[in-house]
């Protein structure tokens, strides 16, 4: 049962051949703690009761699986999607930063640390900073910064400070380096990281603090529909909201799964985000997975037109899922992703984020015409993405 894989991992670090945690000295009894610590908040009551009394009264859960009538009469599939971008802060990144911003208050931290891509897991820790009275320190590519700004803007409102690098291309991956750089200096912060990638235990966090995304969903489709759909699609960039809506239904054999990765523009030359599709297993920022890679082994810069998807790394679960053929992840392009954007919009009156744009779209080529029951995971709102395209 791969439910039973996730429990193991979580004590052994490993999903399959996938995770582990390589990093500095100095870093490993911390991560020790917080792995022990995290083991320990699970089995506390007051702990879970205190996160699930957020989850309802400030984020706002749960979120609707709204049947998308007019998109599933366009497509010829009974659509539904799971509303994540009608959270507090607009995005499903707020379910991980709560638990963690949790975590750091019980570990006594005063201070959080955050990478962010397209800005939305930056905006989240820092409104958990806030929530919290803790300080905050968000780590951005210039690149990123430039192309989310309304989230810089609310970042700065809430309080936290906005270090940008141009290290790279001044996206995600160096973002997530100069902010593993910061925890290597400075062990004593709380780093709050966005997605379900990097040493163990993050893998791990990330996935229980996501995962009720697919409990609320596989609860409501039975209850609107009285059967589990027969597939489900979300945008996989690191893989959080991905494994998230996903975690419900790994055991239900009937249930297709699909992450859409950034294909960007030339998936075959690597101007692509697409990790899974053409990467190759190596050690990256602190665990073994999937990374695009050049001919001698070294990690590439990722490119798709989502600052949340452009990343050249993958969690370590997704990569034992691609494994064993339980999840099928395919590349959506650019142009895909900003046509489904637009699509959506006008259809529902439904502005995604330009991430939540390629799982659509991906929809729409597997579901054509099919009569099937699916639900899309919309992980954010497109509100940072106006303008854009």
């Amino acid at each position: 049962m791969r439910s039973l894989e996730a429990e193991s991992a979580l004590r052994s670090g490993y999903f399959g051949a996938y995770g582990g945690a390589f990093v500095p000295e100095v870093l490993a009894p911390k991560l020790l703690d917080l792995a022990r610590e995290f083991e320990a908040a699970l089995a506390d009551p007051a702990f879970m009761a205190e996160y699930r009394s957020l989850l309802r009264d400030y984020v706002g859960r749960e979120s609707p699986l709204y049947l998308a009538r007019r998109l599933s009469a366009e497509i010829g599939a009974t659509v539904y999607l799971k509303r994540e971008d009608l959270n507090h802060t607009g995005a499903h990144k707020i379910n991980n930063t709560l638990g963690q911003g949790l975590l750091a208050r019980r570990m006594g931290a005063r201070k959080l640390i955050a990478e962010t891509g397209a800005g939305q897991h930056g905006v989240a820790t820092a409104t958990v900073a806030a929530l919290f009275g803790l300080e905050c320190t968000v780590f951005m590519g210039s690149e990123d910064a430039r192309r989310q700004a309304p989230n810089v803007e609310r970042m700065k409102l809430l309080g936290a400070e906005v270090v940008t690098t141009d290290a790279g291309t001044g996206t995600l991956k160096d973002a997530v380096d100069a902010a593993l750089s910061h925890y290597i200096g400075h062990p004593d912060v709380f780093y709050c990281l966005g997605s379900a990638v990097g040493p163990h235990p993050y893998p791990s966090i990330v996935r229980r603090f996501q995962s009720v995304i697919g409990e609320e969903a596989r609860r409501q489709i039975l209850e609107k529909e009285g059967r589990l759909p027969d597939a489900c699609f979300a945008c996989a960039g690191g893989g959080s909201n991905a494994i998230g809506l996903f975690s419900a239904f790994l055991d239900d054999e009937g249930v297709e799964l699909f992450g859409a990765e950034g294909g960007g523009t030339d998936v075959a030359g690597l101007r692509t985000a697409a990790t899974l599709t053409r990467g190759k297993p190596t050690v990256f920022q602190g665990s073994y997975s999937y990374c695009l890679v050049d001919d001698s082994g070294n990690p590439v810069d990722a490119y798709s037109i989502s600052a949340g998807l452009d990343y050249p790394g993958i969690g370590p679960e997704h990569a034992m899922l691609k494994d064993a053929g339980r999840v099928r992840y395919e590349p959506v392009m650019d142009d895909e992703a900003v046509a489904a954007f637009r699509k959506l919009s006008r259809l529902e009156g439904i502005i995604p984020a330009i991430e939540s744009a390629h799982a659509v779209a991906l929809a729409e080529k597997r579901l054509a015409g099919s009569g099937r029951l699916a639900i899309i995971n919309l992980s954010g709102r497109g509100d940072k993405d106006l303008g854009r395209f």
